[in-house]
């Protein structure tokens, strides 16, 4: 989805094209925002309520009032109001609003950016990088699905320069924890595996509706914290997120640590590591499971 293919509605306008923010907004200055992305699928939001219901969480995490759900749905409506979008990613960002040049907040309003495009579907396979950067599953912002997004920026590109889609990475104690913008899961002797949210992840909506479905299509799935070394054991390994909903992971790569990384990361050894070219049996379900009831339950 390039720039000039986007719609955007901005606090009752629609500026697809110009400035539509203030430079001095805080989620400009210091990333003081939460956002959503969704996933639209015939020009219908998919899990609406349930994002709307996590960007309340994110807000309060922040200490920001709850979302105004009537304003952010009429920009929604109005972005998908052009014409049908067959696939694409739905975002939308709540800033602090105007603020001063640091950490401290004014009291007024805030923020609220809707913009949407086509995206083309993801490939049922991909490969996946792990970087030496670390998920802090202690960090204030834990759990919380901000506008600071710099650390994933660098994670993103070194796992690019690899030919990866996404950067894995582990926790502090040198757990397995999340992609960028995904989360992971793992396969061992036919049973699904994924980390729990008290080591870090986000809490995926993908990820809540796999869990959920899965199990309820008689699948065996564990939350449990793993070691990062994991990757170099498991049978299956797949990601989950709103775009990409079950991608198998066909091949892992390793970003070289840096001399600066410290802690328990550093002395795990692993290896470039090629999976399948085609999604195991157990992803092949998890990812039909998916499909069949995402389409039957367009607000799970």
């Amino acid at each position: 989805m390039s720039a000039d293919q986007v719609r955007v509605w901005v606090d009752g306008q629609r500026v697809d094209e110009g400035p539509a923010i203030a430079a001095v907004d805080h989620g400009v200055t210091v990333g003081d925002g939460v956002f959503e992305t969704a996933k639209i699928v015939d020009g219908q939001v998919f899990a609406r309520t349930r994002h709307h219901d996590r960007m309340d969480r994110s807000l309060a995490g922040l200490g920001l009032p709850a979302l105004d759900r009537a304003h952010v749905d009429e920009g929604i409506a109005s972005v998908l109001g052009d014409g049908p979008i067959p696939f694409g990613r739905l975002r939308y960002t709540v800033t602090g609003g105007i603020g001063p040049l640091g950490s401290d907040r004014l009291d007024g309003p805030m923020t609220h950016i809707v913009v949407a495009g086509e995206l083309q579907r993801p490939a049922p396979v991909t490969t996946v990088a792990v970087v030496p950067w670390i998920r802090n599953e202690r960090a204030a912002t834990v759990g919380l699905k901000t506008t600071s997004y710099a650390e994933n920026v660098v994670a993103l590109s070194a796992a690019k320069s690899l030919g990866a889609t996404e950067a894995i990475f582990a926790n502090g104690a040198g757990e397995l924890c999340e992609g960028t913008g995904s989360n992971i899961f793992v396969v061992r002797d036919g049973v699904i595996f994924t980390p729990p949210l008290d080591t870090g992840p986000l809490a995926g909506i993908t990820r809540a509706l796999t869990i959920e479905w899965c199990r309820e299509e008689g699948l065996e799935v564990v939350e449990e914290s793993m070691p990062l070394s994991v990757l170099t054991e498991c049978d299956e390994a797949f990601l989950t997120s709103s775009t990409r909903d079950v991608q198998a992971i066909g091949a892992i790569r390793i970003v070289p640590a840096q001399e600066t990384l410290a802690g328990e990361l550093a002395a795990v050894e692993l290896a470039d590591r090629g999976l399948s070219a085609d999604p195991g049996p157990v992803t092949q379900q998890a990812a039909e499971i998916f499909a069949r009831l995402g389409k039957e339950r367009m607000d799970p």
